[in-house]
């Protein structure tokens, strides 16, 4: 015989089940196990028949069956690659291997980036290399289909490079989104010798970004690096006129620019 608490092996022979047996009225009790009527979600009476429902396409079972929706698989089942975070590793990786599939998927259909990242910095403090965004910049030069990019929030950074680098008429931002560029950042410490190496890389990395901005924005070389000096903000409105994107997506409630920055420059703040 079994041991209490052990699984029954499936060779083993089952009883059979009596609805009537009153050993199973002691264990309901028992259980304290009440019956209940069944929810919309779980069945539903269609023409006198009962039916169940399915709330998630291509999987079986009802409601209370089915895992929770997997939210990134739809967004990336329609084309949709979302960047939301700074650019660290993890999300280069993803974001570079969503796009070589959706190229491998289909190499005519647009691919829509959604941008809602503060580059490789967030609060001053530098999270990731300037390297994540070229990393992307390069496969998304690479890929055949055309990136439609579109701001959400905002793209500070090296993320307004990726936000510029879309396909051209087809780069946009949202009403109240927020639009940076800056020069990089460099945290470098030890030998003089290595600090003397770490700022010539630097050099090198802000002479890249100067040129991509100036290949995406029509601006001089001249220009772009007197800008970077210091950070330089852009309304979606400003953003347009500077090149950074082509359009503004606005609601039918309204075409006027009601970004943030839009806001603080009618209140003489900035």
């Amino acid at each position: 015989m079994a041991a209490a608490g052990l699984l029954v092996p499936l060779s083993c022979p089952f009883p059979p089940f009596n609805a009537s047996s009153p050993s199973l009225g002691l264990l309901q009790s028992s259980l304290k196990i009440e019956p209940r009527e069944p929810t919309c979600t779980e069945s539903a009476k269609v023409r006198g028949r009962r039916v169940r429902t399915q709330v998630i396409p291509f999987q079986r079972g009802d409601a209370l069956q089915q895992p929770p929706p997997d939210l990134p698989s739809y967004l990336f089942k329609n084309r949709i690659v979302f960047l939301g975070m700074s650019l660290v590793p993890a999300v280069t990786e993803l974001i570079m291997a969503e796009l070589l599939y959706l190229q491998y998927e289909d190499p005519e259909k647009p691919v829509y980036m959604y941008i809602n990242s503060t580059g490789t910095t967030k609060d001053g403090e530098k999270l990731g290399y300037e390297t994540e965004a070229f990393a992307i910049y390069d496969t998304m030069r690479y890929v055949k289909p055309p990136i439609f990019t579109l701001c959400v929030g905002n793209a500070w950074g090296e993320a307004a490079l990726l936000l510029a680098a879309g396909s051209k008429g087809n780069r946009a931002a949202l009403p109240s989104a927020t639009i940076m560029i800056k020069q990089p950042i460099a945290q470098c410490r030890g030998q003089a010798t290595d600090i003397d190496i770490a700022r010539k890389e630097v050099r090198n990395v802000k002479n890249e970004l100067v040129h991509l901005y100036a290949r995406h924005t029509g601006h001089s070389i001249e220009k772009i690096e007197e800008d970077i000096k210091r950070p330089k903000y852009f309304s979606p409105a400003e953003a347009i006129d500077y090149g950074l994107i082509d359009k503004v997506l606005y609601s039918e409630k309204g075409g006027e620019d009601k970004g943030v920055v839009a806001d603080l420059q009618k209140a003489q703040l900035i």
